[in-house]
């Protein structure tokens, strides 16, 4: 059976595009077709999203006579550097792709990422379509035009802002998703009821019993709200000078986290979790939020079963790695606090030995 959820397009200065969500729609060839500018695209994806999906996709264009060029990657965060990136471009050029020849990310947020920078600067640009296949990229990665890979010093911070012709959100590819990524991508869905959308946080707490199940029309809604919340926000700000920083809840510490640990150790969802949990904390102590809020916080993270406490890291530490966040401004680290369950603000003033005790007093993993 194929549904479609219809009436989310990203209306943004820049350009329009169109988000298609909802389950068994991977195979409705007219909703990629309009969006191709030649027979011919380049399919990144990776060596486990590919037996899975590929082959259904390649067909679904062969129908159509448009030739695919499959580019399969290694699959982790560890492999989004410059020398997987380079195997994109290695391809295309083999392959002679040209300026009007598409790429299709087919996978997750690192796929997506990695595919979004090639095509943001392969000849200079070429179009872009994002076909994400995992929870965390369908309400969150994919949208936004946020692309780019990491370095040894630091998380994303080497990438271009470009945005995709089309985005198509099939909600059955998460059936194969394992629970742990599963649950990873819930964390941003609670972000977006946290940081603007009260309304959407009560409806996950009543739901979240079955949206950890997979049922389907819960699962379909969570995204269809998910990506609304988010195409809002971008449309306001696209380049992330004011309102879009508010995405970022629970970024910094968790960045933070991932790079510690070694990116993939910690699933990004996992450690935006903690971190959010440390903002809240820390939003608590800079008396903006009461003990209440933070501890309701707490539970819903628990019911999606994401981690709540963070690996154990000195405070120094953090601090050290928060100083490289690309979201530091004038030397100042710029934290996400909440100023209630569906309100949040950018904090840049943030008193050292505040943040410190937030971080030495918080639970750690040993």
């Amino acid at each position: 059976m194929q549904t479609i959820t219809a009436g989310i397009s990203a209306e943004l200065s820049e350009c329009s595009y169109p988000i298609h969500v909802g389950s068994g729609i991977l195979s409705r060839a007219n909703l990629i077709l309009p969006h191709l500018i030649q027979k011919k695209v380049a399919i990144v994806s990776n060596t486990t999203v590919a037996p899975l999906y590929l082959d259904k996709l390649i067909a679904t264009l062969e129908s159509h006579k448009i030739i695919s060029v499959p580019i399969i990657l290694p699959d982790g965060e560890k492999y989004k550097n410059w020398q997987t990136l380079n195997q994109i471009f290695d391809a295309l050029l083999t392959n002679q792709c040209e300026r009007s020849t598409t790429i299709i990310s087919l996978g997750g947020g690192v796929i997506g990422d990695l595919a979004g920078f090639a095509a943001a600067t392969y000849m200079r640009g070429v179009p872009f379509i994002q076909i994400p296949t995992t929870l965390l990229a369908q309400v969150d990665s994919s949208i936004g035009g946020k692309t780019g890979i990491n370095h040894t010093l630091g998380k994303n911070m080497i990438g271009a802002f470009y945005q995709p012709r089309m985005i198509l959100a099939d909600s059955t590819t998460l059936d194969t998703l394992p629970k742990r990524e599963f649950n990873s991508g819930i964390a941003e869905i609670i972000k977006y009821g946290l940081i603007r959308d009260h309304a959407f946080f009560d409806w996950l707490e009543k739901n979240m019993t079955k949206l950890v199940a997979r049922d389907h029309d819960v699962l379909d809604e969570a995204i269809e709200r998910s990506c609304k919340n988010k195409v809002e926000v971008v449309a306001a700000d696209e380049r992330e000078h004011g309102v879009r920083a508010l995405l970022n809840l629970g970024h910094t510490f968790g960045h933070a986290i991932e790079n510690a640990m070694g990116y993939g150790v910690w699933l990004h969802g996992e450690a935006v979790a903690a971190g959010t949990m440390l903002a809240a904390k820390l939003s608590q102590r800079m008396h903006l939020i009461e003990s209440a809020e933070v501890e309701r916080i707490q539970r819903i993270f628990l019911q999606a079963e994401l981690p709540t406490i963070v690996p154990k890291l000195d405070a120094k530490k953090y601090l050290h790695l928060m100083e490289r966040d690309k979201k530091v401004e004038g030397g100042k680290i710029r934290f996400v606090l909440l100023k209630s369950i569906g309100e949040a603000t950018v904090c840049s003033n943030v008193p050292i030995e505040i943040l410190t005790e937030t971080l030495e007093d918080s639970p750690v993993n040993a």
